[in-house]
Order: structure tokens, then sequence, then C-alpha cells
């Protein structure tokens, strides 16, 4: 067989069709934490639809119910702590060392 015919074959590998993410049950609203957790990275960002696998609608109920959740305090802004902490002991030694330089400067 040549390239130009090879192209059109169907692959003969069967896959298995994966579940939906959100069942024809579940309701997308703020108060369900067990469904909205799911959409949510560990650094506590909201996932892409891609990686969710989600239509455009629940992508966009499912934002609207987080940032809900957020602003109720349900769900935290930040969800790793300590990659805040490192962030903030960051700027208080870069803001010594300007002090520094501002001193010497005026010395």
């Amino acid at each position: 067989m040549d390239k130009s015919k090879r192209l059109f074959l169907k692959s003969k590998r069967s896959f298995r069709r994966r579940l939906p993410p959100i069942q024809s049950g579940d309701r997308i609203d703020y108060k369900n934490m067990s469904l909205i957790s799911r959409f949510i990275s560990e650094q506590g960002k909201i996932l892409s639809r891609r990686v969710n696998r989600l239509t455009l609608k629940q992508q966009r109920l499912i934002t609207i119910a987080i940032k809900q959740a957020r602003i109720l305090s349900s769900l935290p802004f930040l969800n790793n702590e300590k990659q805040f902490e490192k962030r903030e002991s960051a700027a208080r030694t870069t803001g010594l060392k300007t002090k520094k330089k501002i001193g010497l400067l005026f010395n």
C-alpha cells in the first residue's frame, strides 16, 4: 500500500468512553462543595475546560459557583499556604535590601 491510501484507513483500536464529570442529577451550586472541589487545582486555581471535560455551559456555571463560594468564604482564594509564606518572607528580605541601598545613598 502506498502512503496516500494508508492515511484514510481507520485504526482498529477500541477506546473506553469516559464518563462525564457532572451527572445529569448533580446540581451546580456554591453549596455543593464536593462537586466544586473536583474542579479546583492544588493551588486553588479553577481548572480549564479541556482538563475538566465539561461543556461551555457547565464550565461557566462551575466558575460562577466557585467564585460565589470564595466570596462567601466557603472556599479559600489561596489553597496552598506554604507558597504564600515563602512569597511573604521573600518580600521582607527584598524590602530590607532596598532600605540598605537607600541608606547608603544618603550617608
